[in-house]
């Protein structure tokens, strides 16, 4: 085993490394950046070793500055987690050259499977086949309309070397082509450091099936049950769950096949996920996901196999202690990942501030992999996942009764979550009886006046900051709990009225602007990448006045009304604050 592994990553993976290695007596390594010096990654490591910077770029994807950190620290070996290096050959070349160990696939594996086109390319030698699609990149929208001509539309444009629907946008026309191709290379480069872009047919009412791997480097690969990942928003998961249900026991056999098919086609070593879209009784595979998957929780929970303890097993050298035989899953799992956006509607968007309170849901089959605690800040600078919410039951009625019951335990203060929507999904007969697809949760669930505005201080009509505080009162004998907002000024001390005060939040003065007002704020802190108007320009109602970037993904600022743009605030490149005025409509 590992004398010391280094963990290139953040947040809640970055954790579960640590604790899995921790578990086996292996010392542990983090790296961190400015933003993230006393963040919980760092706490529980046994070594930590500052990278500078704040964005991704300036730290975690910074190659030099990480291969200084893995010879300073003596560690031999790397965990990647998700996200920024995992699925760049590039750096597994790197610390590979070092004699440090990779903890994935081979960077020969990566290089296949991380560059979608020949990934499909790969799958198809060995007999499966994927939706229609190109082996060509992208270089001008025109190839686009061209393809919608030959195969109808909706069109997906996909980042290459990437995945988790990053860089992915759906073109439903040929107008909307040029405008599609251009913000999905912005998100592919802003996340995965390169943007290049291919196409395929855009199924309308599919479902998104897993397929776990895990391959050790004596030839033997086994799949681990499968999954279903089917409540999406934006082309991201909100909630995953394991076995895939509803779907024939001899397809899922044949998916599971395929995926071994795949990843034994290219020589992989490690954890993988293939993925496959499943629609009337047929599937096709969609891509390879060379790395641990943000979901792999619920694949542990309904095998009981520890996938991470595997890939340091694996990556040590040992074989596999198991064959696809001896593969049980039992019961069935859900995970719920609880991100920091405010539901807004539908909107979702991106909520990042300071975690003034979490308490996590406990009991019976319930499990939390969290990268945060109490006091410390979702930035904007990273991706929003605050955490996952586990749970296992003996079957999929069970799961989603107790998933419901823990999500309402959840207690998460000083951002704005998904928990508003996660529970609308849950308990909607669509969900509960399967008949929901990756399209569902935007096109059919209704959210609308589901919002998840951050708890903490605010401002009263006055512009005085107010905080909140909870009471307990018994009336008649029955014990009731209250919520109240009051002045900061004018508050009574907790000592007086028996409340318990909430960590205040600074409030933001301004920020309430009316529909139709014609005054055009940001709804959260961000970057402006594009602006689409000039002042004096005439527009209509709906029209993008600019779109800003915060978490990595992109959100278009529209107007809300109709008229000239007699003020504009913003250029690409400036940075703003939740509240800020980027326009103004007469």
């Amino acid at each position: 085993m590992f004398s010391k592994v280094l963990i290139a990553n953040r947040g809640e993976i970055a954790v579960r490394v640590i604790r899995a290695c921790k578990e086996l007596g292996i010392p542990t390594v983090a790296v961190y950046s400015e933003l993230d010096r006393e963040a919980l990654h760092v706490r529980l490591a046994d070594e930590a070793f500052a990278l500078g910077g704040k964005t991704a770029a300036e730290s975690y994807i910074d190659s030099a500055k990480l291969l200084d950190v893995i010879k300073k620290s003596g560690a031999d070996a790397v965990h990647p987690g998700y996200g920024f290096f995992s699925e760049n050959s590039d750096f597994a070349k790197l610390i590979t050259d070092m004699g440090v160990k990779f903890i994935g696939p081979r960077p020969e594996a990566i290089d296949v499977m991380g560059d979608k086109i020949s990934a499909r390319l790969a799958a198809e030698k060995v007999g499966v086949h994927g939706v229609p699609g190109t082996t060509d990149l992208i270089t001008d929208p025109a190839q686009i309309v061209a393809f919608g001509e030959k195969f109808g539309y909706p069109i997906a444009i996909k980042a290459a070397y990437g995945g988790g629907g990053r860089g992915m946008k759906v073109v439903e026309n040929a107008e909307a082509a040029p405008a599609a191709f251009e913000s999905a290379q912005r998100e592919a480069l802003a996340y995965f450091g390169r943007d290049e872009c291919y196409m395929e047919r855009y199924l309308l009412k599919p479902r998104h099936v897993e397929v776990q791997l895990i391959a050790d480097e004596h030839g033997n690969c086994v799949y681990v049950g499968t999954r279903d990942c089917s409540a999406q928003r934006r082309h991201q998961k909100l909630i995953e769950e394991a076995p895939a249900a509803d779907i024939p026991a001899e397809i899922l056999a044949a998916m599971g096949a395929d995926a071994v098919k795949v990843a034994q086609g290219c020589d992989y070593v490690n954890a993988g996920t293939v993925e496959f879209l499943y629609e009337d009784g047929g599937y096709y595979y969609l891509e390879m996901n060379t790395r641990l998957q943000v979901e792999h929780c619920v694949s542990e929970l309904v095998s009981g196999i520890d996938l991470v303890e595997m890939q340091l097993r694996v990556a040590a050298g040992e074989p596999l202690p198991f064959t696809q035989e001896d593969i049980e899953i039992s019961g069935h799992a859900i995970e719920v990942r609880i991100n920091a956006e405010d539901v807004a509607g539908g909107r979702f968007l991106p909520s990042p501030g300071p975690l003034t309170a979490l308490k996590v849901a406990s009991g019976f089959g319930v499990r939390w992999d969290g990268g945060y605690e109490a006091g410390d800040e979702i930035s904007q600078y990273y991706d929003n996942l605050v955490g996952k919410l586990c749970v296992w039951g003996k079957d999929r009625a069970t799961a989603i009764a107790r998933t419901i019951r823990a999500l309402e335990e959840m207690v998460v203060e000083g951002v704005a979550t998904t928990m508003p929507a996660d529970l609308a999904i849950l308990r909607h007969p669509d969900f509960q009886a399967f008949e929901h697809s990756t399209k569902w949760v935007e096109s059919v669930l209704d959210l609308t006046g589901v919002t998840s505005k951050p708890t903490g201080a605010t401002t009263g009509p006055d512009g005085e900051p107010t905080v909140r505080r909870d009471l307990d009162l018994e009336v008649n004998g029955k014990k009731f709990s209250v919520s109240m907002w009051v002045p900061e000024s004018a508050s009574a001390p907790a000592a007086t009225t028996g409340a318990k005060p909430k960590a205040a939040r600074p409030g933001r003065s301004g920020t309430a602007v009316q529909a139709g007002s014609g005054t055009i704020t940001v709804p959260m802190q961000g970057t402006i990448v594009k602006v689409m108007v000039a002042q004096g320009d005439e527009i209509e109602e709906g029209a993008t006045i600019c779109v800003l970037e915060a978490m990595k993904m992109e959100n278009a600022i529209t107007a809300d009304k109709a008229g000239t743009v007699t003020t504009l605030n913003v250029e690409p490149g400036q940075s703003v604050g939740s509240g800020d005025v980027v326009a103004v409509i007469s």
